[in-house]
């Protein structure tokens, strides 16, 4: 097992939450919050480079007027 991480079990011995050390394994912790992110976030509407690229280029000549 991995230090600085361990498992909180219940009754029947099946693992229901862990516990981390973020002292030992922070970038576990990053790691994890950025995979949920992407997932809570996978059902967003998508946009295009270009479409970003444009609306940057947009908002840029905007501040310069």
């Amino acid at each position: 097992m991995m230090k600085g991480v361990q498992f909180v079990v219940d009754e029947e011995g099946r693992r229901r939450a862990v516990l981390i050390d973020l002292d030992k394994n922070g970038e576990l912790w990053e790691d994890f919050c950025d995979g949920a992110l992407a997932r809570e976030r996978e059902r967003e509407p998508r946009e295009s480079l270009e479409a970003v690229k444009k609306r940057l280029q947009r908002r840029k000549s905007r501040r310069r007027g």
